[in-house]
């Protein structure tokens, strides 16, 4: 089986260069033209079936990236919850707050820690891996993606090592009891 895991279109905190987290944002217009470029490449593919992030932003980009699909929404499929910095520009981070997201996640700013935030991810997989399917699109998020990469690759990568664009593509394949990285596409 094939699941391709698609990061949402700019949101207005893409364009603003802030954490979202959980918060409900909507796309930028440009985050919905991102999402209809996806079309050419998704269209030929049929989908066994289809999830989504419960955020508005992922189920934007589901409805416009496969117009009139049919989408289960699910909250293991959502963005770690980045707690009391969603909305808070990066730029405004403090080497202190920096210090405590890399130790902790965002526990300590009543959001996510890193280990719970693993373990959802690892619940979809084991729900995905259940599947009798052959292709199944998942709508998410680029933290979803970064942790989605580090199950199946088998450690866990410095995000900033790892170009995760807005409507990127990651191609997972579960095979014969085998996790493996078929591709990322950053459109």
């Amino acid at each position: 089986m094939k699941l391709y895991v698609i990061r949402h279109g700019e949101s207005e905190n893409n364009a603003k260069g802030a954490y979202t987290g959980w918060h409900q944002i909507n796309l930028t217009s440009k985050g919905i033209e991102q999402a209809k470029a996806l079309r050419p490449m998704l269209s030929g593919i049929k989908f066994d079936r289809v999830y989504s992030s419960d955020l508005i932003r992922a189920k934007k980009t589901a409805e416009n990236a496969l117009p009139g699909c049919e989408y289960e929404e699910t909250q293991l499929l959502r963005e770690i919850n980045v707690g009391s910095l969603a909305g808070v520009p990066i730029a405004d981070f403090t080497p202190e707050d920096r210090a405590r997201m890399k130790e902790s996640g965002f526990s300590s700013f009543g959001g996510e820690g890193y280990d719970d935030f693993y373990l959802r991810v690892r619940s979809f997989i084991e729900t995905v891996e259940m599947l009798d399917c052959e292709n199944v699109a998942a709508f998410a998020h680029a933290g979803f993606l970064r942790a989605m990469f580090d199950e199946v690759v088998g450690f866990r990568l410095d995000g900033k090592k790892l170009l995760c664009s807005n409507c990127a593509v990651a191609i997972f394949e579960f095979k014969d009891g085998n996790r493996m990285l078929h591709s990322w596409i950053n459109l």
